[in-house]
């Protein structure tokens, strides 16, 4: 029996895209490390240049944490992105298992409005919210950054998604034992999900650590900023942006939701498999 011992065309092209799509992602990311190493100087010469001739890391680095409140904006980050993604599995998870395994009368109904929050942009959501957190009195605290956001349509979906897989038998047998529903959401389905809130997570800590618009709209004391608004620091009407400080602050704020999507990789494409085989 021979052995083809070249891939199929097929396969090579499929990998062809896959690397170049892949390098054209990573390209600005790249270019933003570059530019966080070199002097003022460098940064609008003409020719190319990866490396800088003068190594201006360490000042550009020291200035970008010492010239402004980043680490307290990062602080802050860790927050408001910890307090929603929690109250977003504390919510999403018990409506996903509702719509996944119990049968009631509108449960196709809503089902279809989560299908519909998921394609509505939040921006057009903006205006609604901003008056509410007026009447609310909840603009420049924490609350105003984490409130809109603590119903998820894609976790419901995605839970939904994941639980459906789960055989009924397991259900059965949980309430044969005497657990209550909500017993059965946190002591059986969750631990069983992991692998799709861990998916989630990434997703929901990336989109609201990077969010610019809404906190644009909802904080205006600095105590509160997040990392995204903390950046803007750098921009100064007169002397112009401080382009190797800013990337260099833009690198630290990147660098954490590098290393938490490597570290959980694995995880987040078990999430995402599982979720898709229903």
């Amino acid at each position: 029996m021979s052995i083809n011992r070249f891939a199929p065309p097929a396969a090579i092209f499929r990998h062809v895209v896959l690397l170049t799509t892949g390098t054209l992602i990573l390209i600005p990311f790249v270019w933003m490390v570059s530019l966080s190493v070199k002097p003022p100087g460098e940064i609008f010469r003409e020719h190319f240049s990866l490396w800088p001739e003068h190594f201006y890391g360490i000042a550009n680095y020291t200035k970008a944490l010492t010239s402004s409140s980043l680490p307290h904006y990062m602080l802050n980050g860790v927050i408001v992105c910890t307090m929603i993604l929690a109250l977003q599995i504390a919510v999403c998870a018990p409506a996903a298992y509702a719509l996944a395994k119990l049968n009631f009368p509108g449960r196709n109904l809503i089902l279809g409005m989560v299908l519909i929050a998921l394609i509505l942009p939040r921006e057009v959501l903006s205006l609604p919210l901003f008056i509410l957190g007026y009447h609310l009195g909840i603009l420049n605290t924490y609350a105003a950054l984490i409130f809109p956001y603590v119903v998820s349509p894609f976790g419901i979906f995605l839970f939904r998604q994941f639980f459906k897989t789960i055989p009924d038998d397991v259900v059965h047998a949980a309430r044969l034992d005497g657990l209550s529903e909500l017993a059965i959401v946190w002591k059986i389905m969750v631990p069983m999900a992991l692998p799709a809130i861990i998916a989630f997570a990434i997703f929901s800590v990336v989109g609201h650590w990077n969010s610019l618009f809404w906190p644009l709209i909802a904080v205006r004391d600095q105590n509160f900023m997040p990392p995204p608004l903390g950046i803007m620091a750098f921009k100064n009407e007169e002397a112009g942006n401080d382009y190797g400080p800013l990337m260099a602050a833009s690198t630290i704020v990147v660098g954490p939701l590098i290393i938490a999507f490597l570290s959980a990789q694995r995880w987040f494409v078990d999430g995402l498999s599982g979720a898709a085989v229903k």
